[in-house]
């Protein structure tokens, strides 16, 4: 089950924020481990998608890097306009977004979210005591137009359109028979975080 759904996504790697809390310092180049941040998650998303890329602000950065890269369709800077991009540029009827500052994502976590694709789902979502999770979530090209249009009206955070599109959520506690710790949902976006990266 989990097999041909997977068959229905894209990966994607979102690697176009300005990293201000970094000093503009690009986080898909930081290592937490032996490897840069993008390659702990380009190696998890190689056991499970045929297709990957990345959106990039600037994709001569990645030239070393054997992958597809594309760059924002539309001139507005966010997280909204990258998986805009990401689902433009896809030939699958969904993906699957995640953010480049993810060290820790679970190929079993990824697995059961792609699992919950139904039909009627355009946006499947993790859910725990935080929040939604939009950059660890799947996407249907049904969401493109909604987007664009809070696109157009300057409205750039993710949740804003889930109002015009089908959302499923994925449970806390589903998420948790793979990932005890959520760790999956750990982001990098302070110095702080990366010394914390690097203890766990």
């Amino acid at each position: 089950m989990v097999c041909a759904k997977t068959s229905q996504c894209a990966g994607v790697i979102l690697c176009g924020g300005l990293s201000s809390r970094f000093s503009g310092k690009n986080k898909a180049f930081i290592h937490v481990g032996q490897m840069p941040m993008l390659d702990d998650i380009l190696t998890v998303f190689r056991t499970i998608f045929k297709d990957i890329f990345l959106v990039a602000g600037d994709p001569a950065e990645y030239l070393d890097w054997n992958i597809n890269i594309v760059t924002d369709v539309l001139p507005v800077r966010s997280s909204l306009t990258g998986l805009h991009s990401g689902l433009f540029f896809a030939s699958t009827p969904y993906i699957f977004v995640a953010a480049c500052d993810t060290p820790f994502l679970k190929k079993e976590v990824i697995e059961q979210i792609v699992a919950f694709i139904e039909p009627y789902a355009d946006v499947i979502i993790p859910k725990t005591s935080k929040g939604f999770e939009p950059l660890c979530a799947v996407y249907s090209k049904k969401c493109i137009k909604p987007i664009e249009k809070n696109i157009m009206k300057h409205k750039v955070k993710i949740g804003q359109f889930f109002n015009n599109v089908r959302v499923k959520q994925v449970p806390e506690d589903v998420l948790r028979k793979h990932d005890p710790d959520l760790v999956s949902f750990f982001n990098i976006n302070t110095p702080l975080d990366l010394n914390l990266a690097k203890k766990i």
